[in-house]
Order: structure tokens, then sequence, then C-alpha cells
């Protein structure tokens, strides 16, 4: 159910009645009159909501300004290592890229699925649940993901690299970011790098393309004409910023602003930098809900994220299975859509805290929770598998990926999951060194 729940129902009945009096003919006189009529008060609506504010109070609490982020941040660490650690580095990045594409390409061929379609699934393949493998089958086995891979390539059986994933995507992109960039890009570089590597777009990200290419200033493309400002978009693309700042959750998430303002705002920015920050955090620490914990040192401590993710945190001990933890972010996000960063920021929290440190648990426990799970379930692997290192991702995970990963990146489709790691290598160095 939604926020509006008689509204889609409605409006969705009044089309198809239009659609079929279009057909006979019958949209004449006053009846066509009044579908003119709506059609241009829906217009008026959507206009006065595009320019309706939240209250001065939230607008206070949840500041997109950085300088007014970090003066409402809570005390935390922010800086964990004195200086960079090649060695420890090298081990735990692998360990995190390796889990992170785990975790999206197991959760890619049921994105957004209910629970109980997902857990149907797995008893029509004889499969655990939740799972502990690659899917042995998806729905639509050749249609094509973002044009690129086709579901059969996400299959246990179909595996022959990383398949083609916004979330992968943008990790890469945001390593070319910084090497044609350096640590010191601005968000109009973020516009640039868009514009020259992008061929495609979902929801926010889509809107500021779209505003990047009509040439709408870096300023504006975040908010012109964008209802999906605080969606989990640019949560997804928190882990370049994670790798190349491990140790310094302050220096991530940094970073991550000048990522997120390109097409977010308030939880929208402040989930891309939770998250690096969270991710820097793991590179140093023994747990990942420690990491978590940490991460929220980096965000307005009353916006909503931070106190969802609070409430995570003080509930993750509780919690039994994977769905009771289900049920406790749907009953305090209802009707909240599965794309949302605040929903999916919790079920990544409760992941995580399910998982218990193990890599397999964590995974296959938030892609059963489902919501946008290839997106929770790739954010999951990095925090999980940079705690656990390399060593800590069984093989059967990275195994079926032959070393290579595959992107929809305009002339920059294939990499290998080594020269990924030396990259970042490179750049975690540039950044330590500024």
């Amino acid at each position: 159910m939604g926020y509006f729940d008689d509204l889609p129902a409605e409006m969705a009945n009044l089309l198809r009645w239009a659609e079929m009096r279009h057909e006979q003919g019958a949209l004449r006189g006053r009846v066509g009159t009044d579908v003119s009529r709506l059609l241009r008060q829906v217009r008026a609506l959507k206009r006065t909501l595009q320019r309706a504010t939240p209250p001065a109070t939230l607008l206070k609490d949840e500041p997109n300004d950085l300088a007014a982020i970090r003066a409402a941040r809570p005390r935390g660490p922010r800086r964990l290592w004195d200086r960079f650690d090649a060695k420890a580095y090298r081990d735990r990045l692998r360990g995190a890229w390796l889990a992170r594409c785990a975790g999206c390409t197991l959760g890619a061929i049921v994105e957004q699925w209910p629970v109980e379609l997902i857990e149907q699934m797995a008893d029509h393949c004889r499969v655990d649940f939740p799972p502990t493998d690659y899917w042995p089958v998806a729905a639509g086995p050749q249609r094509r993901h973002y044009g690129f891979s086709e579901g059969r390539d996400y299959t246990r059986k179909g595996l022959r690299h990383v398949p083609v994933d916004d979330d992968l995507t943008y990790t890469v992109l945001g390593l070319l970011i910084l090497e044609d960039h350096g640590p010191g890009f601005t968000t109009a570089d973020v516009g640039q790098a868009w514009l020259k590597y992008l061929p495609m777009a979902c929801t926010a990200e889509k809107v500021a393309l779209e505003n990047l290419r009509a040439g709408v200033s870096w300023r504006r493309t975040g908010t012109r004409g964008n209802p999906y400002q605080e969606w989990i978009g640019a949560d997804i693309r928190s882990d370049p910023w994670g790798y190349a700042a491990p140790g310094w959750p302050e220096r991530a998430a940094e970073m991550a602003w000048r990522d997120a303002y390109l097409s977010h705002r308030q939880n929208g920015i402040f989930g891309e930098m939770y998250f690096s920050a969270t991710i820097a955090a793991a590179f140093t620490v023994d747990t990942p809900l420690e990491a978590c914990r940490i991460g929220l040192g980096e965000i307005p401590r009353r916006c909503r994220l931070y106190k969802d993710v609070s409430w995570a945190l003080r509930t993750a001990p509780k919690l039994k299975d994977w769905r009771r933890a289900r049920q406790l972010v749907d009953k305090r996000f209802p009707g909240m859509h599965t794309a949302h960063t605040l929903n999916n920021a919790c079920a990544t929290v409760f992941g995580l805290a399910l998982g218990k440190g193990d890599v397999t648990r964590t995974l296959g426990i938030t892609v059963a929770m489902g919501l946008d799970n290839d997106c929770t379930a790739a954010t999951a692997g990095s925090i999980v598998g940079a705690v656990a290192g390399a060593r800590g991702v069984p093989e059967h995970w990275w195994k079926p990926f032959r070393g290579k990963v595959r992107t929809y990146l305009n002339g920059r489709e294939w990499f290998t999951i080594a020269d990924i790691e030396r990259r970042f290598a490179r750049a975690a160095r540039a950044v330590w060194q500024t």
C-alpha cells in the first residue's frame, strides 16, 4: 500500500476509461473538455508540489550544504588510520569488491520482488533460502539487463564474468572520476564524467543526466524536475569513495557529498555520505556493525536517516530472523517506495547484523529480505567483505567471475578485477597524500 492508497488505482481506472472512449471516438463535447481540464489540473498540481517546501525545522535539521552538514554531525572519529596501510588495504579491498559483486549479482535476478515470490523461486529451484549460492535459473533468461548482460548471465551455470548492473557500473565510474580529475574533483567534474561515460540512467540519475544534456547547471540538476531526490540512487554510488579513503570516514563522506549533490538532496545525499563513511571505516574494524556506528558520525544527527539507522542498530541485537527484520522495516516505513534510501538503509543494517560477519549468510539474508535487494546486498557485501578480507569471501562467490567485470560505460565496457583493485589502490594512495 502507498501513502495515497486510492489515488493510483483511481488514476489507472480513469485512464482505462479514457483510452476506451478515445478508441470509440467518444471523447467529444463535454467529456473531452473534462479530460483536457483534468490534464491541466494535474500539471498545475505537479508544479505546486515542485514549488512546495518542507517545514523550516526539517530544512534546518537536513541541510544540503556540506559545511552545514558537518556542523550538524555528532562527535565521532573522523580518521581511523594515521597513515595509509597498503598491506592491510589490499586484502580488505579485494574482499569488499568481490563481496559487492557477488551480492549485486545474487540480488539482480530477484530485484525488488516480493519476499513471497523470492521464496517461491527458491522452492521451485530446490535451493536454500535464504540463498547460499547463485540462482540456478533466471526469469527471462534472454532478457538483456541494461542492454548488455542476459538474465542467464547472472545464474550459477551462466556466469562467465561479473555481469552488468548499475550498482557496479557506478563503482567503476567513481574510479574513473578519481583518475580523470583527482581526489579534489568537483560536482561539476562529476557532471562532465556522466556526460562522457553514461549512456543511460534510472530515476534520479536519469533526471540529472537529462538535465545535464539540456545544459542545466550542476547546481540544479538534482532538483529540476526530480521527485527521486531521496531515493537509493546516490546510496549505491557510495563505494568508490569508501574504497579510496580507507580508514578516513570524513574524507570518504566529503567525496560522497560532491558526487551525490549532482542528483540528490537531503537524505538522498546523506545515504551516500553514510555508507561511504561506513565502508571507509570497515577497512579498520572487526565487525560490520562497528563500521555502521562510525558511519553515523558523518551525517546530521537530527536527520531522518540518522534516526532510522540508529533505530536499526538498537533493534538489531533483538532480531531472531530475517522475516521479523523485514516486518519491522515495513512497520516503520509503511507505504515507502522499495527504492527509497531510508527503508533500504535499515534493511542493509539488519542484513549485516543477522549475517554476523559471515559473507554468505549476510548476502543471502539481505537478498531474502527483498526491497531493492541487489543494491542492499551489494552495499552489505562491501561492508562485510572489507571486514572479512579476501579470505572471508568463499570461492564459489568469485571464481565464476573468471577475473572479469562488465559495465555499460561508454568506451569502458570491460575491466579485470585485478586491474580495478590496482587502480583503487593507486587512488587511495593519492587520497592519503592530499
